[in-house]
């Protein structure tokens, strides 16, 4: 399971990152805003790797593969 991080900035924006996923970081008006757009990056950023034959270990655990 990836951990999403919050942050209120001086601003007002929320932010939110997944530090195990280099480079998932989004903002939002809301936290909810920022913690969804979080995770739809890091599902995309996820696709990628294993598109491209990158392992995800965690990505063991969300899938059961029955033969």
């Amino acid at each position: 399971m990836y951990a999403v991080e919050t942050e209120q900035e001086q601003d007002g924006r929320w932010i939110a990152e997944v530090p195990e996923l280099q480079g998932v970081l989004a903002y939002g008006q809301t936290r909810e805003e920022a913690v969804r757009r979080a995770q739809a990056l890091s599902l995309r950023v996820l696709a990628e790797r294993l598109e491209h034959g990158e392992d995800i270990p965690q990505a063991q655990a969300v899938f059961s593969i029955v033969a």
